[in-house]
């Protein structure tokens, strides 16, 4: 199935006896997310009894079902007359501006980039900070967030090895992707920065205030402003700045 065949019929796949995965395309792609992530508010709104989790990724829809319960032939029906109806986001995505200081010591993977692209620090910074990502779907760890829309000549493949654990809240890139990484951990990604704003945090009410196809930007801050946010957002003030995405 073509990545690019936005309203083609999604693939309908058990996972085990109590799962199933319904998959609308092949590649990471705008338009397949928009299908997923559709359906997945679609089922949250009026959601089945028996319906567990649901779990959006870049191109399919996983849901956890009791097979007590729910019947995987009414949970199928459901989701085609859902997929028929052509439904669409129950809402807009939220902009999120992030603060990132990509200065020694949070940066410290950026001389390793530059001499992987030829670019130098300077334009490293520039190109990160200018481009717009999408939040794709979470997973690997709490709260990491995957990015789409790494710029190309930012696009480095991950070690062939893991780096040493990274700071909690690294924002890192590799393999063509970029994300933040909101706990300490071995990786394969490149740390080139790190922001203040804590996407994961357990003791708040909404423990992940990202939501998947949500749209985050970075603004560069130095050290001092950096430490000075963390400060703040450890004492409950919010820095990350809200506004509305445009579809």
């Amino acid at each position: 199935m073509s990545g690019t065949e936005s309203g083609s019929e999604p693939r309908l796949l058990d996972s085990g006896e109590a799962a199933l995965v319904i998959e609308f395309g092949s590649t990471v792609d705008p338009a397949i997310s928009d299908r997923v992530l559709a359906l997945d508010d679609a089922l949250g709104a009026d959601p089945l009894d028996g319906l567990r989790e649901r779990v959006p990724t870049y191109r399919s829809l996983m849901l956890h079902y009791d097979p007590l319960v729910l019947d995987r032939a009414a949970l199928a029906e459901r989701v085609r007359t859902l997929v028929a109806g052509a439904v669409a986001r129950a809402g807009t995505p939220t902009l999120w501006t992030l603060p990132c200081c990509y200065d020694a010591p949070h940066g410290e993977d950026i001389g390793a980039v530059a001499e992987r692209t030829g670019l130098s620090a300077e334009a490293i910074v520039a190109t990160h900070a200018g481009a717009t990502y999408r939040v794709y779907m979470y997973g690997f760890a709490p709260g990491f967030a995957y990015l789409g829309g790494l710029p190309k000549t930012l696009a480095v493949p991950r070690r062939a090895s893991p780096r040493p654990p990274h700071p909690r809240n690294a924002v890192v890139i590799g393999g063509g992707l970029a994300a933040v990484a909101t706990v300490p951990m071995p990786t394969g990604w490149y740390v080139i920065g790190a922001t203040p704003a804590r996407l994961y945090a357990p003791e708040r009410e909404t423990s992940f205030f990202v939501g998947a196809g949500d749209v985050i930007r970075f603004e560069p801050v130095d050290v001092a402003t950096f430490d000075a946010l963390t400060a703040r957002e450890a004492a409950g003030e919010p820095i990350a700045r809200r506004g509305v995405a445009v579809r």
